[in-house]
Formats: structure tokens, sequence, C-alpha cells
């Protein structure tokens, strides 16, 4: 166990599979009483077995984000609770992919997409933010993407909700900052958890990065042990590339 996030509490949405899961058990590996949130509680619970099982401090939570100011409300008010009354790094991870191209997107889709990736975050800050200014500091991170500032012929839905969320920590940078609390992103490239002899259809789009090939949600863990920890008290309003140098770099093949 290390000792980076110590008497730290965290809240992380989307907890329960990929980079939520790495984000709340790497910060319980550093120290930190975390509420695992998601909606499936069969995974919560695997979540909080692991981090108990080494050592580490983890509760369950189960919301279905939606949007609602009601719904991100009430979540802030249980996590708080949980967690004995203060929440000191809030990570807001969840969120939806649908993939489609704009001609085959409906607008119950559209509606769904931005609820859940923009509003709800949107209104979990707002619910939490007051609280760590009130307490005298706290973190805020969020999960961007690289197809922000990247674009690609499909998922032009998803890539401007990632959009908003990072143009939202610059703002909440601006807006929480002088009263103590960070808000900062990490953006993360092409990332899962590899199968053995099994190709994911997101790899073909890390060729041509001085990776090579796409990263796994530990990667993405790292930084955000990082960006909630004392070690980046100097960073305001960034957004953190842990793309494998896909946004930034390009590799000519010879």
């Amino acid at each position: 166990m290390g000792t980076r996030l110590s008497n730290k509490t965290a809240l992380v949405t989307g907890a329960t599979s990929n980079i939520g899961r790495a984000i709340a058990v790497a910060f319980a590996a550093e120290g930190a009483h975390v509420v695992v949130s998601g909606r499936s509680k069969e995974r919560g619970a695997e979540v909080v077995e692991r981090i108990r099982a080494a050592g580490g401090r983890a509760d369950f939570v189960a919301v279905e984000l939606d949007g609602t100011a009601r719904t991100s409300e009430a979540l802030a008010d249980e996590a708080t609770r949980v967690l004995g009354g203060r929440i000191d790094i809030l990570v807001n991870n969840a969120g939806i992919y649908p993939g489609s191209t704009t001609t085959d997107t409906d607008e119950a889709t559209f509606d769904r997409v931005y609820a859940v990736n923009v509003k709800a975050p949107f209104f979990l800050t707002a619910a939490v933010a007051p609280a760590m200014v009130k307490a005298g500091g706290g973190t805020i991170i969020n999960l961007g993407s690289w197809v922000a500032r990247l674009g690609i012929p499909v998922g032009a839905l998803y890539s401007s909700t990632k959009g908003a969320v990072e143009t939202l920590t610059k703002a909440w940078a601006a807006e929480f900052g002088p009263a103590g609390v960070r808000v900062n992103a990490i953006s993360p490239g092409v990332v899962h958890t590899p199968v053995p002899d099994a190709a994911h259809p997101g790899d073909v789009m890390m060729k041509g990065t001085p990776a090579g090939a796409s990263g796994t949600p530990d990667a993405v863990a790292h930084a955000a042990v990082y960006l909630a920890s004392d070690e980046s008290a100097f960073v305001h309003g960034t957004v953190l590339d842990v793309d494998g140098g896909r946004v930034g770099v390009a590799v000519i093949a010879a």
C-alpha cells in the first residue's frame, strides 16, 4: 500500500469497469477511501472486494446517471455520507459511446449521450465543489478523449461531448481554483484490457503513434493518482494526454 492519497476520500463514477475501475483500485492502493459508483451492483461488489482484499477501503454506491440535477445531487449526498462527511477527490469518469455516425444518430440517442457525458458531471461537480471550497480544497478530475481534438469519421456525437468536458475543465479551474479546488482532465487514447489472441477494433487507430499500440486502463489510473495527489499542487486547468502520442505526434514509417 502506498501513501500518496493517505487520509483522502474519493468518488469515482463509472468505476465498475475499464478506466474507472483501474482508477478506483489505484486510489485505494495509495491510501484513499473510495466510493465505487456505477450501475451494476455485481460488478461494483467485485471492485470493492478486490480493493478490500488488498487492504484498501472502498464502498459501492449504485447510481444510474441520467443527467438530472436530482440524480447527481443524490449521488453526491450518499457518497459524502459513506465517506464520513466529505469528498476530497471527484473523478467524473462515467460515459457512454454510441459509436454511430451523424446521420445514424437519432434525437433520443443524442439527448441520452449528452445527459450522461455532460449534464451528469456538470451537476455532480455543482453539487460537490461548494463543499470542497468550504472544506478548504479538493480535486476534480474529468475524463476527456483524444477524439475531442483529432477528428475521426465516426463518433461525432461522443467526441463533441468530450470536447465539452475538456472545455468545462478549464472553466471550472477558473471558477473554483482560486478557492482551493484544482480541476484537471485526462485525455486517454484507445485504452482497453488486452485479451490474448484477440484484436480490439480500436487498435488500428493507434498505428502511427510513438506507442504503436493501445494503452491499458492502468496507464490512465497512474495519471489520475498524480493529478489527485499533492505532487500536482501547481497544476490547474490542464488536459493531460495519456494517448501514446496520438494527438501530438506523427510517426512516419520508413
